[in-house]
């Protein structure tokens, strides 16, 4: 993590602002008040991964669809939320940050990512408040494993047809 001590002293001064919510980026706004990909996939296609999530600590809830092709790359994702400002935008940036990607490339997202994305001032409201949500991270790894299992279990269902 970041250590106070490493970051200058206007960094500093932000990190001590009694205001950190209007210290929020205007990319993190952007994706708060214009999120992309909200909506919904056919849950039941075997091609499409979901799950409901939840952040006990603060009660959001998120439901990502990410639809993969047959050669394991995501080639849509959309999410529905009930949550803070802060899991809607990191929602929005991994739905787009996943399309295109591979299963293992998409797995490999971190919270920490789009807290570099969103600039140095969110990670340091997530030093200070831990407003950055978690979510959209454990989201996408639940859905990815949601497809995964609908796939093994097309599989297996296919061999028994066979048998």
């Amino acid at each position: 993590g970041i250590s106070k001590r490493h970051l200058p002293e206007i960094f500093l001064k932000i990190y001590a602002s009694p205001s950190p919510a209007s210290l929020l980026s205007t990319v993190v706004l952007d994706h708060y008040e214009n999120p992309r990909n909200v909506g919904s996939l056919n849950k039941s296609s075997k091609n499409v991964g979901t799950v409901l999530v939840c952040a006990p600590a603060c009660g959001d809830v998120m439901k990502p669809k990410l639809q993969v092709d047959e050669n394991g790359k995501i080639v849509d994702a959309k999410f529905q939320t009930f949550a803070c400002g802060s899991a809607i935008a990191s929602s929005s940036l991994a739905t787009e940050w996943v399309k295109g990607k591979s299963i293992d490339e998409a797995l490999k997202i971190k919270t920490t990512d789009i807290c570099k994305f969103f600039f140095l001032l969110f990670i340091l409201l997530f030093l200070k408040k831990k407003i950055i949500s978690v979510l959209a991270e454990d989201a996408i790894k639940a859905a990815l494993s949601d497809y995964r299992l609908k796939q093994k279990d097309k599989k297996e269902n296919h061999v028994k047809a066979n048998s």
